[in-house]
């Protein structure tokens, strides 16, 4: 399977209370199509509605596949991967870089009482995570957890959005940069904004 003509790529950037999300369209041949921003709650749990919304904010019905850059942001901010398919009516994965034990333990760690049970309701609901092994031998593995298409494809299609000397799928990567400059660029107006008299 080779890439899907055009991904979203949805990543996070971590301010104190916000944090901002970008969403990449990205090409097939790795050009950039279209980018989004919006926000969610930093410890919140609304996540999956600020993906939601970036996605309708973008009115970009050529969009094939949905990934997202893990599936903790904003400090267990969770989303949902079953609600985004559902909702957005397209694939969707989550993409991580690192081996994991999984999240329950600092989910009870960090939580209690129905904050807790909300985001176990959405931990345990998830997929599990598949092992994506690169196409060459000096890059590290990939995580995917999939909604809406097999594992296989889901490998495939995370594959081949990799561009050679990048370990992140091109829709994520560009995202990640897009989120965290649009975190930098808003902390800074809101800074000006209140040092005004």
């Amino acid at each position: 399977m080779t890439a899907p003509s055009r991904t979203l790529g949805i990543a996070f950037s971590d301010g104190d209370r916000t944090s901002r999300l970008a969403g990449a369209v990205v090409r097939a041949d790795g050009t950039l199509d279209g980018l989004a921003f919006g926000r969610c709650t930093v410890g919140g749990t609304d996540a999956t509605d600020a993906a939601i919304a970036l996605f309708d904010a973008l009115g970009r019905e050529d969009v094939r596949h949905v990934a997202c850059a893990g599936i903790a942001p904003a400090w267990f901010n969770l989303l949902d991967l079953s609600r985004l398919h559902e909702t957005l009516d397209r694939p969707v994965y989550a993409v991580s870089y690192e081996p994991s034990p999984g999240l329950e333990p600092a989910l009870r760690e960090a939580f209690d009482g129905d904050e807790l049970d909300r985001r176990l309701d959405v931990y345990g609901s998830l997929p599990p995570r598949l092992r994506v092994e690169p196409e060459d031998d000096r890059s590290e593995p990939l995580f995917v957890r999939a909604v809406g298409i097999d594992d296989d494809r889901a490998a495939a299609a995370v594959r081949d959005l990799v561009r050679e000397g990048f370990r992140r799928p091109e829709p994520l990567r560009i995202a990640a940069i897009a989120a965290s400059a649009h975190r930098e660029a808003t902390e800074e107006r809101e800074g000006r904004e209140r040092s005004c008299p």
